[in-house]
């Protein structure tokens, strides 16, 4: 696909995107799908696109979704069709609001739930931020940037997406129009960060628990908790009025953590898996 197809073809993911979003008060591509239209390199992934929708294929990640009004016409099957026939053995997709219709195709095409991701969400509120021994809490400094990698991996090292960042994924994340140094709370030992909470403003009124991470080595202190707070702190003080969170349906430590921060549970992004 030339320049001038792959622009038309990411205006309309776009136009796709902003209809759905509006329709099912999600987008049904995540923030990996974004940066790869947005970053990536073009041949690391194929576009299938049509007035009535379109198909992401990036490696064994398939992303597809059809416009509102064209939908119960057979598009979604035929975009399926067409990525599934190139796409990897292995090849994963994600329903991010749980829809029927992505169940149906799911099921029509010989996949299962494979993984479960909670979207958790509280009002804004003042929150009180415990004190961590030895340990200061402070925002973002661009010397921090390897730490917060290494942090973030070791944290991360079995997560399928979150563990793989590194300095260009970092630098893109920063480069984005909603970064703000101040919303990325870390916890400073003096040789070293130990844990950091990246918070996301998404509107003046919603606000995201972005990323918590805890170095493994430093667990049992408390951090999680600490850096949790701070974040939610922060989002408050900027005067949004909700905050959302997105963790695995079993991860049951941190669900326990957020529980008692008052967050609830309020939908489900479910992953489909090739069965057999």
């Amino acid at each position: 696909m030339g320049p001038d197809g792959l622009a038309a073809a990411r205006a309309l993911v776009d136009r796709v995107v902003a209809a759905a979003m509006e329709a099912d008060g999600a987008e049904p591509i995540d923030e990996a799908a974004r940066m790869s239209l947005a970053h990536g390199d073009p041949a690391a992934h194929a576009i299938w696109a049509t007035p009535d929708g379109f198909a992401l294929l990036r490696g064994r990640d398939l992303d597809l979704a059809v416009a509102p009004d064209a939908r119960g016409r057979g598009s979604g099957r035929a975009l399926a069709e067409a990525a599934l026939a190139v796409a990897p053995e292995d090849v994963t997709a994600w329903s991010h609001v749980d829809h029927p219709a992505a169940a149906a195709l799911a099921r029509r095409f010989g996949f299962e739930r494979a993984r479960e991701l909670w979207v958790m969400s509280r009002d804004a509120a003042p929150v009180d931020v415990p004190e961590v021994p030895d340990v200061t809490l402070r925002s973002y400094r661009d010397s921090d940037a390897d730490e917060v990698i290494r942090v973030n991996a070791a944290a991360f090292a079995d997560h399928p997406e979150q563990g793989s960042m590194d300095a260009a994924n970092l630098a893109e994340r920063m480069a984005e129009p909603w970064f703000d140094p101040a919303g990325l709370l870390v916890a400073d030992a003096g040789a070293g960060l130990l844990a950091f909470h990246w918070t996301k403003q998404h509107s003046p009124e919603l606000g995201e628990v972005y990323v918590v991470a805890v170095d493994p080595a430093a667990q049992g202190r408390g951090l999680g908790r600490a850096v949790t707070a701070a974040g939610l702190a922060h989002l408050a003080a900027r005067g949004v009025r909700r905050i959302i969170l997105y963790v695995e349906s079993d991860n049951d430590p941190a669900i326990a953590t957020y529980s008692h921060l008052d967050f609830t549970h309020t939908s489900t992004h479910v992953q489909y898996a090739r069965s057999g």
